[in-house]
């Protein structure tokens, strides 16, 4: 009898450490890039429950000055993050940080920071070879693209690349304002979507030096007022959906692989037909299945949901979900795209959704956290 409790317990000793080590395979920490002028500490890490949904905090907030966008290195534990001022180091110049991050403390370390080469950063993207990390500033109209050291840190700006041109609408489009860089998959092209030229801007890239060119052709243009903010690629790579800002509606521009030019094939627009409010649109995102494509509305406070029609690329809409809050500026997928994260700037809070992955519908949870006007939601797992 002894020996059969003995058994037993040993049994229950397995389980239990088994169910600790499946809860911290569970486990995923959360990165949310903020704008400290509105209250914010900087950089807060979260820990999110894969099985729950649930989102706790986790560990202190890191300072940076408007750490408004994020993003991880494809190879290494190291976190970039943009500074969108215009007077670092007291010159007209926003910032781009490195930090190492500690997987086992969840604790993120300065590495080091740098000028991003021109005001207001707002996105940045590095490329899958970690070689190169593009940052694109949105008061100057610049591209600029850095050099990643062997620990992660950062260059200076080894090539800088200046728009030019404004647009139809007065207020937003006076002059160029570069919103977002995208590195496609086969390291060769940067794409930089400029809301004040209507422009979508292809560079050339060369990972090795880390130096960007004009390509030949060098840009597509878009519809007038149409505002283009941010972009995604599709796994082909032959598909590229454009937001646009100004205009509510997502471009699809079929593009060419081996010369990178982009051509205009469908414009759908990400709102109701019913609603006349005021609206501008913030980010998109691609299901991993490739079925879906997400994209949130500020104004109506939603997430636009789209069917991907077969092997066209065209776009169908399925309807609208509320954010669960008032001016969704970023929302991002838990890795898997089994949960989609919203991140609400005025209402100061996160909030998540359950996805069906095989149709792309998304639905409320109650479960949400509040973090001070949170405007980007990054995964360690790309």
């Amino acid at each position: 009898m002894r020996w059969f409790a003995v058994g037993i317990w040993l049994c229950c000793v397995a389980t239990i450490g088994f169910a600790e080590e499946r809860n911290k395979q569970d486990k995923l920490s959360v990165f949310i890039g903020t704008y400290t002028t509105a209250g914010s500490q900087g950089i807060y890490t979260l820990s999110f429950d894969r099985g729950t949904g649930e989102l706790t905090e986790a560990g202190e907030p890191v300072h940076l000055p408007n750490p408004s966008f994020l993003t991880i290195h494809p190879k290494k534990p190291v976190l970039y993050a943009v500074s969108e001022v215009r007077d670092f180091n007291e010159g007209k110049s926003g910032a781009v940080a490195a930090y190492a991050w500690d997987k086992a403390a969840n604790t993120l370390t300065l590495l080091n920071q740098v000028a991003s080469a021109g005001g207001s950063p707002c996105h940045v993207d590095v490329d899958s070879t970690g070689s190169t990390l593009v940052v694109a500033n949105y008061s100057s109209g610049t591209v600029a693209s850095f050099k990643i050291q062997d620990d992660g840190s950062l260059s200076e700006a080894v090539s800088v690349m200046q728009h030019e041109g404004s647009s139809v609408n007065e207020r937003r489009q006076e002059a160029p304002h570069a919103h977002s860089v995208t590195v496609s998959a086969d390291n060769r092209f940067v794409y930089a979507a400029d809301l004040g030229t209507d422009k979508v801007m292809i560079y050339q890239l060369d990972p090795a030096t880390a130096r960007l060119t004009p390509s030949s052709p060098d840009s597509v243009d878009l519809e007038p007022g149409s505002g283009p903010r941010h972009l995604v690629i599709n796994a082909e790579g032959d598909g590229v959906y454009v937001l646009n800002e100004l205009a509510s509606t997502i471009t699809l521009l079929e593009r060419d692989g081996e010369t990178g030019a982009l051509a205009v094939l469908q414009t759908v627009s990400t709102l109701p037909g019913e609603y006349e409010g005021n609206n501008g649109t913030a980010e998109i995102v691609m299901h991993p299945s490739g079925k879906t494509v997400y994209a949130s509305n500020r104004g109506h406070d939603s997430i636009a949901i789209f069917k991907v029609v077969g092997c066209t690329g065209r776009l169908e809409s399925q309807g609208h979900i509320s954010t669960g809050g008032q001016v969704p500026r970023n929302f991002n997928l838990v890795p898997g795209g089994n949960w989609l994260l919203a991140a609400n700037q005025k209402t100061n809070n996160i909030v998540v959704f359950k996805i069906d992955s095989e149709h792309g519908q998304l639905a409320e949870t109650g479960k949400s956290i509040a973090i001070p006007a949170p405007v980007c939601v990054c995964f360690p797992s790309r």
